[in-house]
């Protein structure tokens, strides 16, 4: 089967057969016209035989010397009655042996008879009935008739006649020789169509491998043009296809690196749906949220490629209404907007983009900042409203002595004094932020800074029956640090302690030296922390207790302009506590800055 799929076979066999055709028509048809024309020499030269011998039988007087003149003239197969009358004829010299015809068959043959009685030449072709001819000749014989005019009174005729097989072993030399031709014409013909259609097939074979190539993606692949007719010019063009594709297909591989950085840069995740919400293409963004979504479902990360509910109702809608569609969804603790766009194929839409954006940030941010306006607002209407009352007593003169007077003046100081704090601490926290801290560094004692900051609290401590310590661990040596912002940290940090102990409880300064740094935990036994809150406590105006107010000595900004000073000196700052146990603040100043 292999054998007939080949285009220089198909080609040969359909040449081959055409050639075939073509040459058998032509066979039969020379044939046809060999055996007539063979026939038609024969006839013709009997006639002309026929005609010649009647006219030297008229010429020669002497009828012995005309007959052996005309015997010579005839041929080995033809045989010659010349008749002068009915009673006077003279036969050929029987040379096969063969059995002569009777003259009577001439003189009585309706046909024959016309010779000597219409004075008309007759040629016949025919087969013997009579079986005694049959013996004699069985073949077709050919008789020819030409009158004879010995004298004016006398009519005769000369007849010859002979066997049709003389001309059918002509015909057959003829046919032998035409079919030896065209056997020679179709092998010449197979070796010819073999040599052109291998020259015409090569290029194609060649273009075919090539072709094989470029579809691996071999693109660099050339065909050689060795011919300048139309089989040079498809090579030509296949190059100029090569080259094309190749071009081709680099811009769409560039344009595709292009367009999976800009979708793994991307900081919104990105998920590409099929027209039945089947999920195409996805970035690392988009794969964090499917995967969050996944845990949350208990199913398996790699099994599934299923959208959450939200998603797939949006990805529905924006289907079905052709248009933009947004929502926002909250798991795992993190909220997701997520906006669905409808992918369009000219004139049918073919999909959906989503489009997710993690606003986790921007919603704590949102959060802090409500958070921040309803603090300071509470934190300023305490001592305002104070302000305002004790200013409207003095006004209205409601305090009667000295002694109430100044009272009332000292709590509006008082009061004024804690704004004023208020106010600063906002701004230093905001500067801080904003990484505009200065620190003003340089090489300090740490264990002298430490025991005058647990002292300038005993008197406190004592005050409130709480038992106030120092721990220190290994020599603390000197430490690159600024020494002011560093007992701001420690001060805020035991008076929280202090305030938030009950009486008889312990408050503990712990420092470690280690090879790194310097490691401060400020201990209480307090009342602690919710776990709730923890990841909360160094916000700004942040309380624990909600149903508290603030003393006269608290902002709640303490702990936050705490850690702005610790990340200011590269460390870090972090809590530990629990209900009913106590609270303990540690924070770390490496030795890099020393």
């Amino acid at each position: 089967m292999m054998f007939w799929r080949s285009v220089v076979v198909k080609l040969w066999f359909t040449i081959l057969l055409l050639v075939s055709f073509v040459l058998f028509i032509l066979t039969i048809l020379l044939l046809e016209f060999f055996e007539n024309n063979h026939v038609d020499e024969a006839e013709n030269d009997l006639n002309q035989l026929a005609t010649k011998i009647a006219a030297i039988m008229e010429d020669y007087d002497d009828k012995s010397l005309g007959t052996s003149i005309a015997w010579e003239l005839a041929d080995d197969v033809t045989q010659v009655l010349i008749i002068e009358d009915s009673d006077t004829y003279w036969y050929s010299p029987n040379r096969e042996s063969s059995e002569n015809l009777p003259i009577s068959y001439f003189l009585e043959d309706p046909k024959l008879s016309r010779v000597l009685s219409h004075d008309e030449k007759v040629s016949e072709k025919r087969y013997f009935t009579d079986a005694d001819l049959q013996v004699y000749y069985p073949d077709q014989m050919f008789i020819v008739g030409a009158p004879l005019h010995i004298t004016e009174d006398k009519k005769g005729a000369v007849f010859l006649y002979q066997s049709l097989n003389v001309v059918q072993e002509t015909s057959k030399r003829t046919t032998s020789f035409i079919w030896l031709a065209a056997g020679v014409a179709i092998v010449l013909t197979t070796i010819f169509a073999f040599f052109l259609l291998s020259r015409i097939t090569s290029p194609l074979r060649i273009m075919r491998e090539a072709a094989l190539e470029v579809a691996r993606g071999k693109f660099d692949r050339k065909v050689p043009i060795l011919t300048n007719d139309e089989i040079g010019e498809l090579a030509t063009a296949f190059n100029q296809m090569g080259r094309q594709l190749k071009y081709n297909i680099n811009a769409l591989n560039q344009e595709k690196e292009q367009l999976s950085s800009i979708l793994s840069s991307m900081a919104d995740g990105v998920i590409t749906l099929n027209r039945d919400g089947t999920i195409l293409i996805t970035n690392p963004p988009a794969e964090r949220f499917l995967q969050a979504w996944y845990y949350q479902q208990g199913m398996n990360n790699g099994a599934s490629e299923e959208l959450p509910h939200e998603v797939k109702e949006l990805f529905q809608k924006a289907v079905s209404f052709e248009s933009e569609q947004i929502v926002e969804i909250s798991f795992q603790g993190r909220s997701w907007v997520i906006l669905m766009s409808p992918l369009y194929n000219q004139t049918y839409i073919r999909g959906a983009v989503a489009v997710l954006r993690d606003m986790t940030e921007e919603r704590r941010l949102d959060k802090l900042r409500k958070d921040f306006i309803a603090n300071v607002s509470h934190e300023l209407r305490t001592p305002i409203a104070m302000l305002q009352g004790y200013s409207e007593a003095i006004i209205d003169d409601i305090a009667s002595s000295d002694e109430e007077k100044k009272e009332i003046a000292q709590v509006i100081y008082d009061e004024s004094l804690r704004m004023g704090r208020l106010v600063n601490e906002l701004l230093d926290l905001a500067r801080m932020e904003a990484g505009h801290i200065s620190l003003n560094l340089e090489i300090v004692e740490i264990e002298p800074l430490v025991d005058r900051i647990v002292r300038k609290f005993q008197g406190l401590a004592k005050e409130k029956q709480i038992s106030l310590s120092c721990s220190k661990n290994g020599i603390l040596g000197t430490l690159n640090l600024d020494p002011d912002r560093i007992e701001q940290v420690l001060t805020n940090l035991i008076d929280n302690a202090i305030r938030h102990t009950e009486e008889g409880g312990n408050v503990t300064l712990k420092v470690v030296s280690t090879q790194s740094g310097l490691q401060f935990d400020v201990q209480d036994s307090g009342s602690g922390i919710p776990e709730e809150d923890l990841p909360f406590v160094f916000e700004r105006f942040y309380k624990a207790d909600k149903a508290r107010t603030r003393g006269r000595s608290g902002t709640g900004l303490g702990l936050a302009i705490a850690k702005n000073i610790v990340d200011a000196h590269q460390g870090d700052i972090s809590v530990h506590s629990k209900i009913n146990e106590g609270t303990t603040f540690s924070f770390f100043i490496p030795r890099k800055n020393g």
